[in-house]
């Protein structure tokens, strides 16, 4: 299908060239048209409307009156403040999502189900699931959800997005406004798109065809019908459609929800460098011809850079066997690759271009994609010796970092907060995030009792999870 319509879209532009008549002018059109019109039949039953519910408490305050007397033996009453039992309200939500597999398991984003009570999945013939979250990445905006109860789904294919090429025609699928089963069409504007701020680990591609609110989640698909992205956002000044939108390569979120399937989380690579783009004068002054590629400013110890003979001043032009690009476009492929992994860099050092090899180690604080408890409890944790841990002047500390507090959680409602190290999980120590998610887990899942380090003290923090 895919070279009779590239035919048909030439077709169309030479026929208009050279006068032909009317009929065959339509006809050309017309071609075209069935073949999206085919894409669209093939496609949109496994296109799902996702409708999610979630339970926000509202703290509420209020004044209990003590009666007293004053110097004068005169009555009066105390206001004294307290809190009351706090409100509870159900936030709507909607998106789209696609089913990937007979069993039930649909990919749509992470801000469609994050902190989701209740999910219902709609089906194009107007079935209704209920569904669950396996798991969710924040990093790279991927989510992934199954219908509890499958029986006779359709679902989509999955294509190859490495193989797309700027110019391909692309049809975006989702539930815009609430409206379900929709299409638009477009072509690819753009590919690995990493510095636009939707998601740490981003690498998008960039499209024209429009992706409105409530889009968000749906297929990104090639003139084959096969998923080459997740639609996820767009470019607006006006917040509207400005012919600018953004997908999440389908490559990128296949190795998420394999390791969500497989793992129940999210592991990334490090190669322990500290790295800026190549500019002209950077180039002239390590006698590089070309403006290109990343240069090393720090190896980190105990790294696997150090391990592989990496230096500071080290120019990076391929990470196996492709140009390197952007540091951001750099990281994100490091970030992806499994950890363990070998990978081969080409870099080029006093003059020379050489070939190293490293072994990738594992990112420090990636926890559990998935851990219900720590999702109720509602913090983000990271190794004291992490990005964050750093700059605070924690690497030496044993314990974890919490990098994020969820409002009105209950670790909230306990008065933590980002900056903060908890040392001790029910009177347990931990040094580091395996060793909290492990001691985490031997919870009874009712009240866990944190010793945290707030800098110049520790205290005792109880989290009730049964509020």
């Amino acid at each position: 299908m895919k070279m009779i319509n590239v035919i048909a879209a030439v077709a169309v532009g030479l026929a208009l060239q050279a006068g032909a008549g009317e009929e065959e002018k339509i006809d050309v059109l017309r071609q075209t048209g069935n073949a999206f019109a085919e894409i669209a039949k093939q496609a949109l039953p496994a296109v799902v409307f996702i409708d999610v519910e979630t339970v926000v408490e509202v703290p509420q305050y209020g004044y209990r009156y003590q009666p007293f007397r004053d110097n004068w033996g005169r009555r009066g009453y105390l206001g004294i403040p307290e809190e009351r039992e706090p409100k509870r309200y159900s936030q709507g939500g909607q998106g789209t999502g696609f089913i990937i597999s007979k069993d039930g398991y649909i990919l749509t984003n992470n801000h469609v189900v994050q902190d989701a009570d209740r999910i219902t999945v709609t089906l194009a013939d107007e079935r209704k699931f209920s569904a669950k979250v396996i798991g969710s990445d924040p990093k790279t905006e991927v989510a992934l959800i199954k219908i509890e109860d499958p029986h006779e789904l359709p679902f989509l294919e999955l294509g190859d997005s490495d193989e797309l090429e700027v110019g391909e025609w692309v049809l975006a699928a989702g539930n815009p406004f609430g409206l379900s089963q929709t299409v638009t069409a477009g072509i690819v504007s753009a590919m690995g798109r990493s510095e636009v701020g939707i998601a740490e680990y981003g690498n998008f591609i960039q499209t024209d065809a429009a992706i409105n609110p409530g889009n968000s989640g749906g297929p990104l698909l090639d003139i084959d019908g096969k998923v080459v992205g997740i639609n996820t956002a767009i470019f607006t000044r006006s917040g509207g459609y400005m012919g600018i939108g953004f997908a999440i390569p389908v490559n990128q979120a296949i190795q998420i929800k394999d390791q969500l399937i497989e793992h129940g989380k999210i592991s990334r690579s490090v190669l322990g460098v500290y790295i800026q783009d190549v500019d002209e004068d950077l180039a002239k002054s390590f006698g590089l011809k070309e403006k290109a590629g990343i240069l090393i400013s720090q190896v980190m110890e105990d790294s696997a850079a150090k391990e592989a003979g990496l230096k500071e001043g080290d120019i990076v032009v391929e990470l196996d066997g492709k140009a390197v690009g952007k540091t951001a476009a750099f990281r994100n492929r490091v970030a992806a690759t499994p950890p363990n992994t070998k990978v081969k860099l080409r870099i080029f050092r006093n003059g020379k271009y050489k070939n190293i090899s490293a072994i990738t180690k594992a990112m420090g604080g990636e926890m559990y994609a998935n851990p219900d408890l720590l999702d109720k409890i509602g913090i983000s944790v990271d190794d004291t010796d992490g990005e964050t841990g750093r700059r605070q002047g924690w690497q030496s500390e044993p314990g974890v970092l919490i990098t994020q507090v969820d409002q009105n959680s209950p670790a909230w409602r306990a008065g933590l907060q980002p900056g903060q190290v908890i040392t001790s999980v029910d009177r347990k120590s931990v040094d580091n995030v395996d060793d909290f998610i492990d001691v985490l887990s031997e919870s009874d899942g009712r009240r866990i009792l944190f010793l945290v380090n707030a800098g110049r003290s520790s205290r005792f923090v109880v989290i009730n999870l049964e509020e």
